[in-house]
């Protein structure tokens, strides 16, 4: 088993210790790096190739939402970003998701709970807080169009999977809302990104409700 490598990024240096004990604690994670600022942040990733980045918000230097925004930038791809707050500011929250973030948690999670997280954000078959997710872009996402005809490209097919993702469903429970294998689902939802020019689900539910593809 490849184990997942971790970059953390923090201002807070306890912070960071504390969690680099919980993750190291992992067999399938390992911390290949931290950071105390987003500028700092783009080296250190520039030098260690992480799978998964721990992005604080709030730093000096350089804020976890643009050190976010340059990631996605240098790579559309990897890494993947999950943000790490300790305040429930919709508004910062959402700012990250739309710079790239693939999905955020709370600071003061449980340890399984964060664990959890990477891995989904690692495997990208299912939205991290899909709930808390899906509410939130609801609510902030400016519709610039109305209705299904926003997003023409999509089959019906896709559009059906499109809607059960921002819906906050896994691949897992589309395959058996739309009794399809997992394997199709995978296959539809890899369309759909690549359709909406979206890097992953998290994004992909920003543009279905931009577009009013979805409505609150």
């Amino acid at each position: 088993m490849t184990a997942l490598r971790l970059l953390l990024v923090d201002d807070d240096v306890l912070v960071r210790s504390g969690l680099r004990v919980i993750l190291e604690s992992e067999p399938d994670l390992t911390v290949v790096g931290d950071a105390g600022s987003g500028r700092e942040a783009l080296a250190v990733a520039a030098d260690t190739d992480p799978d998964v980045v721990l992005m604080d918000v709030r730093m000096p230097d350089m804020d976890g939402i643009a050190a976010t925004a340059e990631l996605v930038a240098r790579d559309p791809q990897r890494p993947r970003v999950l943000v790490l707050t300790t305040f429930e500011d919709d508004d910062y929250l959402f700012r990250s998701l739309q710079a790239g973030a693939s999905g955020f948690a709370l600071e003061r999670s449980d340890p399984d709970s964060l664990v959890g997280a990477i891995r989904v954000v690692a495997r990208g078959t299912s939205l991290v807080l899909p709930d808390l997710t899906r509410r939130l872009i609801a609510s902030h996402a400016p519709s610039r169009a109305r209705g299904p005809a926003a997003l023409p490209e999509l089959t019906g097919r896709e559009a059906d999977v499109l809607r059960l993702v921002a819906g906050g469903l896994s691949n897992a429970e589309i395959a058996t809302e739309l009794f399809l294998s997992r394997e199709t689902v995978k296959t539809h939802v890899s369309s759909v990104l690549l359709k909406l020019g979206a890097r992953d689900r998290t994004q992909a539910v920003i543009a279905a409700y931009e577009s009013g593809f979805m409505t609150g």
